[in-house]
């Protein structure tokens, strides 16, 4: 009997967050976030190749950890991942990466198809074409379990 209830307890939860979490970010969809919103290769001012890796101390890094950009520029983010293990790349306000980390640590199966991030197995790539909507600070991490301890985060700074 406990069994059955823990079970349909937990269907019941994955029923509520997956709706809430297909949303994107927490506030309508997947149109435009604070961060910006999907951009077209036609817009793409530059590309910056991001390495997503494991290192011999056993810590994890995005290769570069900081990006900057400016207000209204598109850019395509070209991914490779190097590791030995998946990676994601999410980009979001801080707290939006913390919301979706604390999701991440309860689901950690959880996969999914936003705009503003990838997963990649190892040695996979891929693209994200983004335009930068607002100036401010921003981040960017992989929130597999375990890997932003690991050290797997950045910063972004969106100027004027």
């Amino acid at each position: 009997m406990k069994t059955e209830l823990k079970l349909v307890l937990a269907l019941m939860t994955a029923i509520v967050v997956t709706p809430a979490f297909a949303a994107g970010n927490h506030a309508g969809g997947h149109d435009v976030m604070e961060i910006g919103k999907p951009g077209t290769k036609a817009a793409v001012k530059r590309t910056v190749t991001i390495s997503m890796k494991e290192k011999d101390d056993g810590s994890m890094v995005f290769e570069p950890a900081v990006l900057k950009v400016k207000t209204g520029e598109t850019v395509r983010l070209k991914f490779k991942n190097t590791g030995e293990t998946d990676h994601e790349f999410v980009m979001d306000r801080y707290e939006g990466i913390q919301e979706h980390k604390a999701l991440m640590e309860k689901f950690p199966e959880m996969e999914h198809a936003d705009p503003n991030s990838i997963r990649l197995a190892a040695g996979g790539s891929g693209e994200i074409i983004w335009t930068f909507a607002k100036a401010g600070e921003f981040g960017f991490a992989c929130l597999i379990p375990g890997h932003y301890e690991a050290g797997m985060k950045g910063d972004i700074t969106v100027a004027p």
